[in-house]
């Protein structure tokens, strides 16, 4: 399939372009301290026309089948005693609403090419910046490079706020394998040294065209 870039994508992200769509998957989380987790992913990766990639990512925690039952039992009862329904009325034509997952997280961010190229980087890798904030209270900056599908960071910057986690460090890594991003990422916080946090497998989601 031949790749085609983005309409209006500035010139300047073109070594990024392969990343601007909609990505959807399964990944697991887990850490000293954190209970190893499965969780959904969602990644979107837009442009304005400026010189970056604008990046939006919204991770959730999967549901066993029996929490979920509860939750949807739950909330229907509740549901009936908020609006006075009678007991024993008729539920309401149609499939039952699925609960949506907690989240576990959320980040947003923006991914840059600066023009300035480090010496000891090879031809065909581009550096790369990435400036992210996530809803716990962390902002952090990241370098790296990016060729041939993979991007590769490294935290250059972590700041948190009075209450965010004791994150000191952390690396990234990211790759187009068979038409699918696949990501991992490492974390020093707590105390303990940098060792794997969470990882996805990504399927890009197909636009729809009106």
């Amino acid at each position: 399939m031949t790749f085609v870039l983005p309409e209006g994508l500035a010139p300047e992200v073109y070594p990024l372009a392969w990343l601007v769509g909609r990505w959807e998957g399964p990944g697991v989380v887990g850490y000293p301290g954190i209970e190893e987790s499965t969780f959904t992913q969602t990644v979107e990766f837009d442009h304005d026309g400026g010189p970056y990639l604008r990046y939006r990512s919204t991770m959730r925690l999967v549901v066993p089948p029996d929490d979920a039952a509860a939750l949807v039992d739950g909330a229907s009862d509740e549901a009936g005693a908020g609006t006075g329904t009678a007991a024993g009325a008729a539920a309401p034509a149609g499939p039952a609403a699925e609960p949506e997952a907690p989240v576990w997280t959320t980040e947003t961010g923006f991914w840059r090419v600066p023009p300035e190229r480090p010496e000891d980087l090879p031809e065909d890798q581009h550096p790369v910046e990435v400036l992210l904030a996530d809803a716990s209270g962390h902002v952090a900056l990241y370098v790296g490079a990016v060729g041939k599908g993979r991007i590769d960071l490294v935290s250059d910057v972590v700041a948190r706020s009075a209450t965010g986690a004791e994150v000191t460090a952390s690396k990234r890594l990211y790759g187009l394998v068979n038409g699918e991003l696949m990501w991992a990422n490492d974390l020093a916080a707590f105390g303990q040294p940098m060792q794997s946090y969470a990882s996805a497998r990504l399927a890009r989601v197909p636009t729809t065209e009106a």
